[in-house]
């Protein structure tokens, strides 16, 4: 190779070596971001579990769902941190690299474990919450049943004399038409009571449903990512 051909690549080797020095300065940016997305991770979820309460299945399942909505930020910094493999290291980064390849495994675990909890509480919320509702109305069916009870034993002129001292009108013709009006409308109060009950019932089961749903299959999808971190990163835990 002559002289002049030689000095034909002198600009590209100069170029390729600014490249490299480049891509340095990049990964340094990048592992910096993702750690300090961890950083912040970490902030939220001790945020999340302060105060702690345990064995309230309304708030493990809030909890639960909340992690694994936030999970794709701590997935990413990791991605970030472990960009560059082991080139352009600092000496402390060695066996923070181990310690978070670990970690990965760690979280892959925990998630997995929270899938049962998840199902679990899902069932007791939907108990609680029929419950709850079931409640709610047996006691405005028993008001209603004490307003028809008290309907029926009153005479019809008692009733006329009490709307018109609440200073409403009545338009029956007589009072017996009256009386039978109101416990007419009484008895479809009682139904849609009923009904209301049914469909909040409804209503409260498809959304507690879809957020299982939801919130079991990420938190799956997750373990398995954290899972692949940690499969992948094979060389951190065998490095210098």
């Amino acid at each position: 190779m002559t002289k002049s051909s030689s000095d034909k690549f002198i600009p590209l080797i100069q170029e390729l070596q600014e490249f490299a020095f480049s891509q340095v300065s990049s990964m340094t940016l990048l592992r910096i971001l993702g750690y300090g997305l961890l950083l912040l991770a970490l902030f939220d979820i001790i945020e999340m579990l302060i105060p702690l309460r345990l064995m309230n299945p309304s708030w493990e399942f809030q909890t639960f769902g909340a992690l694994v909505e936030r999970v794709p930020v701590p997935l990413i910094g990791l991605t970030l941190i472990f960009y560059g493999e082991l080139h352009a290291r600092a000496r402390w980064e060695f066996l923070t690299l181990k310690f978070f390849s670990w970690l990965s495994l760690l979280l892959a675990v925990l998630f997995l474990l929270m899938i049962p909890l998840g199902v679990g509480n899902t069932v007791r919320l939907n108990r609680q919450s029929y419950a709850q509702i079931n409640t709610a109305s047996q006691q405005q069916m028993s008001q209603a049943e004490q307003v028809e009870k008290r309907l029926q034993q009153a005479t019809p002129q008692q009733i006329d004399n009490f709307l018109k001292s609440q200073g409403r009108s009545t338009n029956a013709k007589n009072p017996q038409e009256l009386k039978s009006q109101i416990l007419l409308e009484v008895s479809k109060a009682k139904e849609q009571i009923k009904s209301q009950a049914q469909a909040n019932q409804s209503t409260q089961r498809l959304n507690l449903l879809k957020n299982s749903v939801k919130w079991n299959i990420g938190a799956l999808v997750s373990a398995a990512l954290f899972f692949t971190i940690w499969k992948v990163t094979q060389w951190a835990r065998i490095g210098r």
